[in-house]
Parts: structure tokens; sequence; C-alpha cells
């Protein structure tokens, strides 16, 4: 046997509106509170220091990184990955600790010192050391989403 469900319908003429908050009631209730952005579109920026992340010789740097390529892989040594760190003193001395694809690869003699004179060319640049390190070892996790998409792992 089954049992029938029925849907009450109520009809009604008209609804009471809800009562409408006002600015006078809020403004009672609670002082207005500073902005906390009250002033940050009139603030300068902070001055970045030319070798940090953001400065002039550093960006420089990077930018010369980027123009040096990988012999097998159409990707720059910058966006593969292979460059961990890179330290710049006041005094413009420049330290770029990278790796390699693999210990055996073709260019483990020569990639060092290209990385060496093409950051020695960027001007402010004093002193460069290049430091070729294998731990921890590259893999295709360290590269850059745009050198991903260039070899079409996305």
């Amino acid at each position: 046997m089954t049992e029938e469900r029925k849907i009450l319908v109520e009809e009604v003429d008209a609804v009471d509106s809800p009562p409408k908050a006002r600015v006078d009631d809020a403004a009672e209730a609670a002082p207005r509170q500073r902005d906390y952005l009250d002033g940050f579109l009139t603030q300068k920026p902070l001055q970045v220091a030319a070798g940090e992340p953001g400065g002039d010789l550093y960006d420089g740097i990077i930018d010369a990184l980027k123009e040096i390529f990988d012999p097998e892989i159409p990707v720059n040594i910058y966006d593969l990955g292979l460059i961990y760190g890179v330290d710049v003193t006041t005094d413009g001395h420049a330290v770029v600790t990278m790796t390699l694809t693999t210990p055996h690869c073709p260019v483990a003699e020569s990639m060092p010192g290209e990385v060496e004179l093409r950051v020695g060319a960027v001007p402010g640049v004093g002193d460069v050391e290049v430091n070729l390190v294998w731990d921890p070892p590259w893999d295709p996790g360290k590269m850059s989403d745009e050198a991903k998409l260039e070899l079409g792992m996305l």
C-alpha cells in the first residue's frame, strides 16, 4: 500500500518587512576603528639593497643566468632549477651555488666556468665564486612552470 503525500500550500497577501539597519545605530554601538589600510597607497616603497632579491645587482645576475642554456635541454639553467642559490655581498662579491642534471653531464667541466664568466660580466659584480654541488640531487620537480610548459610536462 502506497502512502499518499500532499504538499500544503498557503497563500499570503503580504509579509512584514524585516527591520532595516541604520548607520546611526551602528555608530552608537561601536566607535569607528582606524582603517588598517590608512595611508597604504601613499607610502614610499622600501629600498631594496642591490644584492638582495629585487635589487638591481641581484636581478642582473638572475637575468645573466637565464641567458645560459643547457645544451641538451632547450631551457635556461635558472628555469631548469640548476641554480640553488645566489648570494651577493655589499661589495659586489657573488656566490652562485648550482648543480647539473647528472654528475656525468657532458658540460660538467665547462658550465661552471660559463656561469662565472656571465655573472662576472654583470655591471657591479666584482669577484664571482661558483660552487658546484650534488646534494640535493637535481630532479625535474625543481624546474619552473615555464620550463615544464616548454618541455611539454604541463
